[in-house]
Formats: structure tokens, C-alpha cells, sequence
């Protein structure tokens, strides 16, 4: 369904330069957003229960490594890039497993 938005110009500037460093539309940040926040309080959507837990405000929160590995930042950002290409890939292709 098409609908038209009235967003502040640098909320609309800011979600667009996030679509683009992540390689994805601004219709698949909007959704992804949109889904998130109407989630139910507490039901955040977990992709990888064995590294992260979800926080009490919902939020995912990366677990302590056991193995005493440092976390990098590479290694957030291939998570969320992960995150990110399965989100596009759900908006794209809905109904698909």
C-alpha cells in the first residue's frame, strides 16, 4: 500500500544517508523501523540467541564472550550488516521463509 509521509528534513536526511551506508532503501528503514517500534514491549525479535540477549528496554544487547575473544568493531558491524541484508530481503520478498 502507498502512503504519503510529512517527515522533518533531516529525519528524512538522516534515514536516507543510513540506507545508504547500509546498502539498502529508505522504504525497507522505514518498515524495519515501523515493525520494531510496533512490536510489542519486550518481544524484540532475537536473531542469534547464543550472542546477544535482548535488554530490558527491548533492545538486543551483545553477550559476554566466555572464550575471552575481544569483540571489534568489524565484527558489529558484519552482525548488523547481516541484520540489516535479512530485514531488506524480508521487505523485498514478504512471505518468504
Amino acid at each position: 500500500m502507498k502512503t504519503t509521509l510529512d517527515l522533518p528534513d533531516d529525519l528524512l536526511i538522516e534515514a536516507k544517508s543510513v540506507a545508504a551506508r547500509r546498502r539498502t532503501t529508505l522504504k525497507a528503514i522505514v518498515e524495519h523501523a515501523l515493525r520494531r517500534e510496533l512490536q510489542p514491549q519486550g518481544a524484540a525479535e532475537n536473531p542469534d540467541p547464543e550472542l546477544f540477549d535482548v535488554g530490558p528496554l527491548g533492545l538486543l544487547v551483545l553477550k559476554k564472550r566466555t572464550d575471552g575473544s575481544v569483540v571489534t568493531s568489524e565484527m558489529i558491524r558484519t552482525i548488523q550488516d547481516e541484520i540489516d541484508e535479512e530485514d531488506f530481503q524480508r521487505a523485498v520478498h514478504p512471505g518468504r521463509p
